[in-house]
């Protein structure tokens, strides 16, 4: 029994003259931090589900871009799966081969005049940004004649939409003269401007080494929320 004044009051006429709000309200928003937590967890999961999943695969394997070797670009590419988000990596002697990004009429007649991107570091890391065919021939004279060109087909995902525009190249000089490869399919330069790419191993799939961290930091989080 409490009083108000001079006027004794029950207990129970306080409850509920004046509902427990902050207890309700404190509860209410543990709650919607939780949910909030766990809705992190979940899109930190699949960001990082979504990661992993690309891959470097290096055209040509270990013999890289090159007219040396017979090597058969058409079987390397019915052998990979590739996918938007993956990287095609060409490697190759700048001095004597180049990559051009073609259209399909230009890729079968090996037209090298309207190239829709170019590319001449010797080291050049292309990210898959659409599906459908993606057309790459050797833009030295009479080279993708013999056999240097390669028709990468990309997966289609769910919701995924073609865009109109092809990848800008990072580099976009003119081609080299003309030669014979005498050197390693690799490459034994590249373009001082061009950023270093990642060593596949044999157009392997692979997994950034802070995978193991972000598992442990979302494993955490995930206890914490629980």
């Amino acid at each position: 029994m409490h009083a108000f004044g001079n006027h004794p009051i029950s207990t129970s006429a306080l409850t509920i003259l004046f509902p427990v709000f902050p207890q309700n309200l404190t509860s209410l928003t543990v709650k919607r931090s939780t949910m909030a937590a766990k809705a992190l967890v979940l899109l930190l999961f699949l960001g990082l589900t979504s990661f992993c999943t690309a891959a470097v695969l290096k055209v040509g394997d270990d013999k890289g871009w090159t007219i040396v070797g017979n090597v058969n670009y058409s079987s390397w590419a019915s052998a990979k799966k590739f996918k938007i988000g993956d990287v095609i990596l060409f490697e190759y002697n700048k001095n004597f081969h180049n990559v051009m990004l073609v259209s399909k009429k230009d890729y079968k007649s090996c037209n090298a005049t309207n190239p829709i991107a170019t590319y001449n570091s010797g080291n050049d890391s292309i990210t898959i940004t659409r599906s459908g065919h993606n057309f790459y021939i050797c833009g030295v004279p009479g080279h993708c004649a013999i056999g240097q060109k390669v028709d990468i087909r990309v997966e289609k995902t769910k919701g995924a939409s073609s865009p109109r525009s092809a990848p800008v190249p990072e580099s976009s000089t003119s081609s080299p003269s003309p030669g014979t490869d005498t050197g390693d399919a690799a490459g034994t330069s590249s373009s001082t401007t061009a950023a270093p790419a990642p060593k596949p191993s044999s157009g392997s799939r692979f997994v950034p080494a802070y995978l193991g961290f972000g598992v442990a930091v979302m494993a955490t989080i995930a206890t914490l929320v629980v």
